[in-house]
């Protein structure tokens, strides 16, 4: 699971970078560079993971990566085409000139708390993602005008996630993020099995006890919870699909349907058959 030094530079005649469906969906990409990056990302259902946070979107997803952050190109895995809008720009972007002009003041502050990760939700995603789709149409000028125009916009929005993720400042911090990174990659390709502990505690060369000690400090979830979760998710699109319960219980590597249907209403708070019913209407 290398992680890779991303080499940015701005476009011609640019500021920042700008980058338009990149289609790496079918490349593993873990990555990380001094960078801060916007990125906004269309799709039925994609992975986020950034730095040691591993989630879930669904229909799209908005994030600010601050620099030095590892992070997981999110179109990876995704089977249709993904639109996706990728901007870069240097770290001291918002330094020196900047900084001293007051109306950035609010935007200078988004900077700061992207350092740690921000991901963006509700209203605030999907009218900042139709923003950024248009930025292709305009001139440097006018993409740099809407660029600030976009990020006062998120400073000023209440509809955020901190991810509390840490950039790259130490091989501990490192060897920490591409371990979760492993296990990921682990769950991804077998949550369709049954759950063996001591399987994944083996590929990521910790003992039984000290990966359940890691994960559950890591995650604030134990392995088994983590796997039912993502195979939750995995359900939510089989059933949006028109799969009966059935048919998707097992498929979602549940071997019990009572079982399932437990787990589903833990994590989504209704049943599958409920939850289905109301996404086919």
């Amino acid at each position: 699971m290398k992680l890779n030094l991303e080499q940015i530079l701005p476009d011609s005649d640019s500021s920042f970078r700008f980058l338009l469906t990149p289609k790496l969906n079918e490349v593993f990409y873990w990555h990380f560079h001094p960078e801060i990056e916007l990125v906004y990302v269309e799709a039925d259902k994609g992975i986020r993971h950034i730095g040691e946070h591993i989630s879930t979107y669904e229909g799209c997803d908005l994030a600010l990566i601050g620099s030095y952050i590892p992070h997981l190109n999110f179109d990876y895995g995704v089977k249709a085409t993904v639109e996706t809008v990728v901007i870069q720009f240097p770290e001291t972007y918002f330094e020196g000139g900047l900084v001293r002009i007051p109306e950035l003041k609010k935007v200078v502050d988004l900077m700061e708390r992207a350092k740690t990760g921000l991901a963006f939700t509700g209203e605030t995603k999907r009218i900042a993602g139709v923003r950024l789709k248009k930025l292709e149409h305009l001139d440097r000028f006018h993409q740099f005008m809407e660029l600030m125009s976009i990020f006062h916009f998120l400073a000023e929005s209440d509809e955020y996630v901190d991810l509390d993720v840490r950039p790259i400042s130490s091989q501990t911090i490192l060897k920490q993020q591409e371990r979760m990174h492993r296990i990921h990659q682990f769950v991804e390709a077998n949550f369709q099995k049954t759950i063996d502990t001591q399987q994944i505690a083996n590929e990521v060369n910790l003992s039984l006890s000290a990966f359940c000690r890691y994960f559950k400090k890591t995650t604030k979830l134990t392995y088994t919870d983590f796997v039912n979760q993502y195979r939750v998710q995995y359900a939510k699109k089989l059933l949006i699909q028109d799969k009966n319960v059935t048919e998707t219980c097992f498929e979602s590597g549940f071997e019990s349907l009572s079982y399932f249907n437990r787990i589903f209403k833990k994590w989504t708070g209704e049943s599958p058959s409920s939850f289905r019913k109301q996404r086919l209407k």
